[in-house]
């Protein structure tokens, strides 16, 4: 037993220069725990959990060299938990809590679109018809689904009449959890417009400077270049969806080409290289420039500038700020002459973002992005070390095909856990259209963007176009080869963390023991292939259900819930439509009665069974005899899943899962505000604005 805490400690020791590369991982764990709890944490549990984590913190200093680390990473955990619910409390604003139909007036900030392909509006200073105040959403979304009315312009006041509601919970048990979402947006309503938009104000100059701009930039590319061509361009430079089609979208997501849509940290990437080489290599033109000045330098600051103007002209979405975060610091390392691309850098990159925005954990583009990077570091790291080399162009190529086959590696398991489909031909894709983005689009929008306010950007327009004009080409090849997408089950919730810390120690621990890494990413995998579907599903509204039959699973209805329904399917890693699904509705014990009439006439119901309304419970004598979900349970209980078992059916209920949280319980959980005014009842609180 002695001589093994010996070799442990040994093996903790070894890890003396490398114990930075867990900060980001151990504060990850304590924001990952917050999010998994399933009640709020109120103010003594949190001040409790921060005293504990300052005294493992204190304690640390005057701790040996082996216990140290361990203090520091349980002080980080706590650290982690803390940060995660001052920044759920911090971001707070009014939920609509009821189905709301009326006048609806506000600012435009945000314009995209919908799943269905409908313009969409992200409002804030919001005004609701006989709503207080208080109670007002602090930003609402509308998809506006009615005739052309007033063209949407960034920064207007703008009014119509919409129905809105409180943001949807899972669509089932574990599933993505758009409340939570939608919190940490300050989004309190969704719905949508079937009547025109009227302009009560025209902009105010004086405001949304940067996303006017953004708008125009926007406009400017998709009249220099015509359909879906402008489109794609008006996405990659000013974070435009709005104009991109549906059908073109699918393709790019085939082809496992929609990342080039997102301004992550690929286009930040090529953008601050391309500024940095074309920066170095001009300055070095100089003879003087040359030997005087430190060109090096220099040209790191000039992409840095460069960035943080496409940062902001991007929209600030959380994928391009974590892209800045990532290109700035390792342009600042540059700057004051350290390595560029290393662990520490990756790690330092990853802490920033969890500190300013903990919930970008849980968002597959964190994860995906990290992924990448942490996998291309090690595997170019490993190969440095020992000098596996290849020159000329055999090494370029080698290069990119290797990087393209490590990103797609790292990323494949979060995207298939995330989006339920891999892209049997993703490499394919990549290889015949990321070196196009590098070398002609990204380096023509720059040079078009300058060239605008003289009107001479036809030129670098055109060659923008002939590269973003072969992507879509390439999207459409391989997506339409046969067997391009394949699709897999929604896996259990604990197996991401479970590839992650595998992946994290064979990555991040130095020894033999870092293979011990294999383990968990083994006994992920392994549980994934086990992973159970639920036999029965139950919309939140119930108007839908869904059963799982030998031939995949049967939904009730052709049309309705076409979300819920695609969503269901996707999960199951079936590839069906919801037309094909619903012909495969069984005579069996679950029933599906939409309607009141058609509930007063349900019938008897025998036991066992599962008889699902869409309304309030109104049956005939005699349906009483088997499980009943109406509109008013469902509420209570959000989407159900049912598991077949011997004893009968087990349930698992939306609510369980997500717990009683600020977004799933808003209005009912008292602010942390207020839970200290109630401890100290003459002390006045400070407003938390104030404190941020």
């Amino acid at each position: 037993m002695q001589r093994t805490g010996a070799y442990l400690a040994g093996a903790l020791l070894a890890q003396r220069g490398n114990l930075f590369h867990w900060v980001p991982v151990c504060l990850g764990i304590g924001i990952g725990l917050f999010f998994a709890l399933r009640a709020e944490p109120g103010l003594g549990w949190l001040a409790g959990c921060f005293l504990f984590g300052l005294v493992a913190a204190l304690a640390s200093w005057r701790a040996g060299p082996v216990v140290q680390p361990l203090l520091l990473g349980l002080a980080l955990i706590c650290g982690g938990l803390v940060l995660a619910g001052w920044r759920a409390q911090s971001v707070a604003a009014p939920v609509l809590g009821w189905r709301y139909y009326g006048p609806v007036e506000g600012r435009i900030v945000g314009i995209d679109r919908s799943a269905s392909d409908a313009v969409r509006l992200t409002l804030d200073r919001v005004r609701l018809d006989r709503v207080p105040p208080d109670r007002v959403p602090e930003r609402v979304r509308i998809s506006l689904h009615g005739p052309e009315g007033t063209e949407p312009r960034p920064g207007a006041r703008v009014m119509t009449t919409a129905h809105l509601s409180p943001p949807g919970g899972p669509v089932e048990p574990g599933g993505f959890d758009f409340q939570r979402h939608s919190w940490f947006l300050r989004l309190g309503a969704v719905g949508y417009t079937r009547v025109p938009l009227m302009l009560l104000e025209p902009p105010n100059p004086r405001e949304g400077v940067i996303f006017r701009w953004r708008m125009a930039l926007s406009r400017a590319f998709q009249q220099g270049l015509p359909g879906e061509t402008g489109a794609f361009a008006a996405a990659v430079t000013a974070g435009d969806r709005s104009g991109m089609g549906q059908e073109t979208l699918a393709t790019l997501r085939v082809s496992n080409l929609a990342h080039l849509l997102a301004i992550s940290g690929l286009h930040m990437g090529l953008l601050a290289g391309f500024v940095f080489v074309a920066v170095r290599k001009g300055l070095a033109l100089s003879q003087r420039a040359t030997l005087y000045w430190p060109i090096k330098p220099m040209a790191a600051g000039a992409a840095l500038v460069v960035a943080t103007g496409y940062l902001l002209m991007a929209g600030g979405s959380i994928a391009t700020e974590r892209a800045y975060v990532m290109a700035a610091v390792a342009l600042i390392a540059v700057m004051v002459l350290r390595k560029a691309i290393s662990l520490r850098a990756v790690a330092l990159a990853a802490l920033i973002v969890l500190i300013l925005r903990p919930e970008a954990l849980l968002s597959p583009g964190f994860q995906m992005s990290f992924a990448a990077t942490l996998a291309l570091v090690a595997v170019f790291a490993g190969m440095r070390e020992r000098d596996w080399r290849v020159a000329g162009w055999k090494g370029k190529v080698l290069t990119l095909v290797l990087s393209s086959a490590v990103a797609g590696a790292a990323t494949a398991p979060v995207a298939a856990a995330h989006f339920n489909q891999i892209a049997h031909y993703g490499l394919l894709a990549n290889l015949l259209s990321v070196p196009v983005m590098g070398t002609l689009v990204i380096p023509a929008a720059l040079v078009a963007v300058i060239a605008m306010p003289f009107g001479l950007q036809a030129l670098p327009l055109w060659v923008m176009g002939l590269g973003l004009d072969w992507i879509l080409w390439v999207a459409a090849r391989v997506s339409a080869l046969e067997g391009a997408r394949g699709t897999v089950r929604a896996p259990a919730p604990e197996v991401l963390p479970m590839l992650a810390l595998g992946a994290l120690v064979i990555v991040l621990w130095v020894g033999r023991w870092r293979w011990l890494g294999v383990l968990p990413i083994l006994a992920a995998f392994w549980l994934w292939s086990q992973t159970t579907r639920p036999g029965v599903l139950i919309a939140e509204s119930g108007g839908l259900v869904g059963v799982m039959t030998p031939d995949g699973r049967a939904l009730s209805r052709e049309r309705a819930q076409g979300f819920v329904a695609t969503v269901w399917l996707e999960n199951d890693g079936d590839r069906a439509s919801q037309e094909v699904a619903a012909g495969r509705w069984p005579d069996g014990p679950v029933r599906h009665v939409t309607g009141k009439r058609a509930a007063a006439a349900a019938g008897p119901c025998p036991a066992g069974g599962v008889l699902v309304l869409n309304t309030a419970a109104e049956l005939a004598p005699g349906t009483t005899g088997c499980r009943i979900y109406d509109l008013d349970s469902l509420r209570q209980s959000g989407a159900v899943a049912l598991y077949a078992t011997a004893e009968g059916w087990w349930e698992v209920t939306a609510r369980q899962v997500t717990g009683r949280r600020y977004w799933s319980a808003p209005g009912q959980i008292p602010a942390l505000q207020d839970q200290l005014r109630e401890i100290l009842p003459k002390t006045k609180a400070i407003p938390l604005a104030a404190l941020q």
